[in-house]
């Protein structure tokens, strides 16, 4: 690093703590901090999801994934059409009815037990794996980039995890939601410029002067050679990614993540109005398009580069066997490739990234633990005091997250972002499930809602600590474990949601149905005779055209991918 890469970097600090300091200036009330006073425009709505999504893990595991795995896990970053369930589907119920948090809603359509229990739900998931995982995903590029300035490269660990943690724990306490939102915009033009660099130089590089397409061309040529490993559908019998697995778990996952978690869907609720939120959701889609383009291509140029020996990347060993370190390629492609300057430009980009998500990640905590833990237990407090809790809870996030990233050190085995999915895989199914058929079938009630998400939450929990500690190489007594230990985490999703649906029936079929009034406006069939009007004017020509670009473009995407090693 050169002192004009550490000048950049000082330069997007102090700007994003200006930002920081002037929106937390205007905070009023917990709408105000949570919600940023409920006044953004789409623009900023579909940039703060795009940022939200795309943080350091992304960047970094994204391109582990693309060196390692190839195309198997594009699935994944191809749920932009999901967006378009989204604004179709789930803003209209959100926004109506006014609600601050995704559990709130749930409370609405249910009772407050399933509020409860998905807030507790979302809270550990938040704390002990996005948090977490992210951080560690930062720690390693601080590690890659600046292995000696600290000490060592351990030091570098250590000292980027605090720093980023520490500095993004106070950007959000002081700046809340304003400072997310106002920021989400030129973070998501620097990540995007930070990732076209690296894709365009290293396709250059790939072809040997001849330019971009001969690079491209290279590419594609080298992974034919590797055809099996790196193809975007694999056999049945491929041991990690079988087709009919993926085409199971990543819906599930996806309509999880994008429709029902607070941590996407609270950027929506902040739009102005409900024609904003739906075209805010849509744009975060044209957005999401393109990361296997930007972020899992990287990957792949990184492994075809150290094949034909331009490019030495760092190797571990797995299975016996010397393999490349996924989740250091992105990094050492920053300090292989780019010069001076540029350098610096990238290494921000990946900070902003990383502090784009934790903060979206630390201000969804805090709203979800005041709004439905706190005023729960203390009915009647003042905005005011709403406020400081919330703040208060905000740190508590950060200092857990410290706590918990020793732990990551043994995690990073079969890449983060593997990891990352596997672990959503076991969160997703009960919370889709009860979303889906709470939404549009009215039959569906309180007592189901609760079997299903206590007992998915538990049985997903089994599984993975059973992967965590049972199976090959690991614990092989008693075998029973050991073989749900072993079992494909993509049908363990699927498993798990058909187990969280048959809950969710059977609970609901052996208790009353809810009355028609409470329901009122939270079903598919009650809100469109309330509110239909409204609804179909906020679908607008517009909004139409967007959802038929991202679906375009998904399509082309996969069309291209599927037959591009043939």
């Amino acid at each position: 690093m050169s002192s004009l890469d550490w000048i950049v970097i000082l330069l997007y600090f102090t700007l994003i703590g200006v930002v920081a300091w002037w929106y937390g200036r205007k905070q009023k009330d917990s709408v105000d901090y949570f919600l940023a006073g409920r006044n953004a425009g789409f623009i900023a709505v579909g940039a703060s999801i795009f940022t939200s999504n795309i943080g350091s893990e992304h960047i970094v595991g994204l391109a582990g994934q693309g060196a390692s795995t190839g195309m198997a896990m594009a699935h994944w970053e191809l749920h932009a059409w999901v967006l378009i369930l989204l604004a179709g589907f789930f803003v209209p119920f959100y926004y109506k009815s006014g609600v601050k948090t995704i559990p709130e809603f749930l409370e609405r359509r249910f009772n407050a037990r399933a509020r409860t229990i998905l807030s507790v739900v979302s809270l550990v998931a938040y704390i002990f794996t996005k948090v977490s995982v992210t951080v560690y995903a930062g720690a390693i590029v601080f590690q890659a980039l600046l292995p000696d300035t600290f000490g060592s490269p351990d030091n570098a660990f250590w000292v980027g995890a605090f720093t980023t943690v520490i500095l993004t724990g106070i950007y959000t306490v002081f700046g809340g939601m304003r400072a997310i939102m106002a920021t989400a915009t030129p973070q998501a033009v620097i990540i995007l410029f930070g990732s076209f660099v690296i894709t365009f130089i290293g396709l250059t590089r790939l072809g040997e002067g001849a330019g971009v397409v001969a690079g491209w061309g290279e590419l594609v040529s080298a992974s034919k050679g590797n055809a099996l490993d790196f193809a975007l559908w694999r056999p049945l019998s491929d041991p990690d990614f079988p087709w009919l697995g993926v085409l199971i778990a990543s819906p599930i996952i996806g309509i999880w993540y994008w429709c029902t978690d607070q941590y996407i869907v609270q950027r929506v609720l902040s739009a102005k109005d409900l024609a904003t939120a739906r075209r805010g959701a849509l744009f975060g889609g044209l957005l999401k398009v393109w990361p296997v383009m930007i972020f899992l291509v990287p990957g792949m140029i990184g492994w075809a580069l150290h094949q034909k020996g331009l490019i030495q990347m760092p190797m571990k060993m797995v299975g016996g066997e010397s393999v490349i370190d996924g989740d250091t390629v992105f990094p050492t492609l920053v300090t292989a490739l780019l010069p001076s300057g540029i350098r610096g430009l990238i290494v921000a980009c990946l900070l902003a990234a990383l502090m784009s998500s934790l903060a979206s990640l630390f201000n969804s905590s805090a709203s979800l633990f005041t709004v439905d833990i706190y005023e729960k237990l203390r009915p009647g407090k003042s905005e005011r005091h709403l406020l400081t809790v919330g703040r208060i809870a905000t740190g508590v996030v950060v200092v857990l997250g410290l706590l918990w990233i020793p732990v990551m050190k043994v995690i990073s085995g079969g890449g983060i972002y593997q990891y990352l999915q596997s672990v959503q895989g076991y969160l997703a199914p009960p919370i889709t499930a009860v979303f889906l058929l709470g939404l549009f079938w009215k039959r569906i009630n309180s007592q189901g809602a609760v079997w299903a998400l206590a007992g998915g939450f538990i049985l997903g929990m089994f599984k993975l600590t059973c992967q965590a500690f049972f199976g090959s190489g690991k614990i092989e007594n008693p075998a029973f474990l050991a073989a749900i230990g072993d079992f494909n985490f993509l049908y363990a999703t699927g498993i798990l949601f058909v187990a969280s649906v048959a809950l969710l029936v059977v609970g609901s079929l052996t208790s009353p149905a809810p009355a028609a009034e409470k329901i009122a406006g939270l079903t598919y069939g009650s809100i469109k005779a309330i509110a239909g009007e409204e609804i179909g004017k906020s679908w607008d020509l517009g909004n139409k055209i967007m959802a038929g670009l991202i679906l375009a473009l998904v399509l082309g995407i996969y069309w291209y991918f599927s037959f591009w090693l043939e």
